[in-house]
């Protein structure tokens, strides 16, 4: 069975390769903390939202010692568009003194310390393992959920069991790629109200599209 699902794995990286050649990541960033904060930023709201709001705020806190030194309701000023502003704002700054007082500004690249920074959850860590530091990474979001378990790469809905399941069937080099591509495709084709199966590249290799 697993067997299987590896050469699954396999047919569906090359075809979102081919769909998908050039992918990365949506968030807008120029730092390794900014791309941490704006990950923070983009639970429950859009990557185009947070782009948006993001320049504006790191203009005004341009380093993780400017976020470490204000209250979150200053952070709070800057991020309201992007909803859940209250919590967010104290998870940035509080983030950001962990990063200024344990970790010498530097944002770390293993996901067992990243996980340990408020609001950070293994989703956002494995984010920043892989896109900044080129770790093994498996960002399992809803498109990645939803679309791993329609293909059958993957079975159930909680982020930490999907992402255990992938890194058993998918080559490690392929993990942050997939991700992105899955989310790409979760977004223009296979949405979960009305996936389009019919002009769908993994049609023939999805078990819910042959």
């Amino acid at each position: 069975m697993e067997k299987d699902k590896k050469q699954l794995a396999l047919k569906v990286i090359e075809a979102l390769k081919v769909e998908y050649p050039e992918v990365k990541c949506a968030l807008t960033y120029k730092k390794p903390h900014e791309l941490l904060i704006a990950t923070r930023l983009s639970a429950q709201c859009t990557d185009v939202r947070v782009n948006m709001v993001t320049p504006e705020l790191f203009e005004r806190f341009p380093e993780i010692k400017d976020f470490a030194e204000v209250e979150p309701e200053e952070v709070a000023e800057y991020i309201h568009s992007c909803g859940l502003f209250k919590t967010k704002s104290k998870d940035i700054v509080n983030m950001c003194r962990q990063l200024h007082e344990e970790y010498n500004d530097t944002v770390p690249n293993e996901i067992d310390e990243l996980v340990k920074l408020a609001g950070v959850g293994r989703k956002t860590a494995n984010l920043i393992a892989g896109e900044l530091y080129g770790k093994t990474a498996f960002v399992c979001d809803t498109h990645v959920i939803r679309l791993t378990n329609r293909i059958g790469l993957a079975v159930g809905k909680d982020a930490v069991k999907v992402e255990n399941q992938l890194r058993e069937i998918v080559p490690a080099e392929e993990g942050l790629g997939l991700c992105h591509r899955l989310v790409w495709h979760g977004r223009s084709v296979c949405s979960a109200r009305k996936p389009e199966c019919e002009r769908c590249c993994l049609k023939g290799i999805c078990r819910e599209n042959k």
